[in-house]
């Protein structure tokens, strides 16, 4: 919120240090100690996030970014302040055409009356008509050159923001993979550890077998024995 406050000066300067101080003494009004360092970090992983969202992850995922409607606006508000400066500036552009055309008119008037100076007045003319001509074009050239730094900026960014993208997508595989490689070699010491207490469970089932077999053969040989002295 105090950061979408500040995005028009932000706009405006390009050393945006004492900004940042700003903002970072209005959290501290609000409770939260913070230094303009964090608060700069924190806006830029923001921004990466939101663009994550606008660019590559789907509209459902967007639910988990809690600041994208905040962003958005604040990007919104950007662009429509663009478009009404450079809507302003054709407007005075044009306005500046009418008054030059209007002072033109008046210039020719005066050289037909004056005659012999004329001369000195197509000076003017044509002088007046270059300052004008400059004036206007120069408006124009600077809006066009700040919005194409704006639109690279732009694009750099998103350039930037998808290398680390990759690149974190790339260890997110590579750690994914390491995973299930120890899981399946987990998996494979359970199944030989489990085919290993199977085993000795057999042997000693094969033993006990036996240990009552001879049991029962011993009970039977006296049981005979006695029988036969019995008799």
């Amino acid at each position: 919120m105090i950061r979408a406050e500040l995005d028009p000066t932000f706009m405006e300067k390009k050393r945006n240090k004492v900004l940042w101080e700003v903002i970072s003494n209005k959290m501290k009004e609000k409770g939260y100690n913070r230094s303009a360092e964090q608060c700069k970090c924190k806006w830029k992983n923001l921004f990466t996030r939101y663009k994550g969202c606008e660019t590559i992850e789907p509209e459902a995922m967007r639910q988990q970014f809690p600041f994208y409607n905040e962003l958005q606006a604040i990007f919104t508000s950007r662009m429509q302040r663009m478009l009404r400066a450079e809507a302003e500036g054709a407007a005075t552009g044009l306005k500046k055409k009418a008054v030059k055309l209007s002072s033109d008119d008046e210039d020719k008037n005066e050289e037909i009356i004056e005659g012999e100076k004329g001369t000195g007045s197509r000076k003017k003319i044509k002088k007046g008509k270059a300052i004008g001509g400059t004036s206007s074009s120069g408006n124009s050239i600077s809006l066009k050159e700040s919005l194409e730094d704006f639109t690279k900026q732009q694009i750099q960014m998103e350039m930037q923001w998808r290398e680390v993208f990759e690149a974190r997508e790339n260890e997110r595989m590579m750690k994914e993979m390491e995973w299930r490689q120890t899981m399946k070699q987990l998996e494979n010491d359970r199944i030989l550890m489990e085919r290993r207490w199977r085993e000795r469970e057999e042997q000693r089932r094969v033993r006990e077998e036996a240990r009552a077999e001879k049991r029962d053969a011993l009970i039977t040989a006296l049981l005979n024995k006695l029988r036969r002295e019995d008799m």
